[in-house]
């Protein structure tokens, strides 16, 4: 696997990942019974949390990332001409 195709691969993963992990703990001002500033969404969530998440991201992709190189490897879906 060439660098850039790694990398690219490791980029989709990536955002897969974090929009997986995004809803995850995600609390609304309504739903902790706070209220909220006029003029903003009741559904908004009261503490984003984006850094931990995108931690989280980058760990699930590298897990993926890893399970993918060691399939192209040893040509697991048998693509590479014999």
């Amino acid at each position: 696997m060439s660098p850039f195709l790694g990398a690219a691969i490791y980029v989709i993963l990536w955002w897969l990942a974090f929009f997986t992990v995004l809803p995850i703990g995600a609390q609304s001002h309504h739903e902790a019974g706070e209220e909220s500033v006029p003029g903003s969404e009741r559904g908004a969530p009261k503490a984003h949390g984006l850094r931990t998440k995108a931690i989280w991201a980058a760990g699930i992709a590298a897990v993926l990332w890893l399970g993918v190189a060691w399939a192209v490897s040893v040509d697991l879906a048998g693509l590479r001409p014999r």
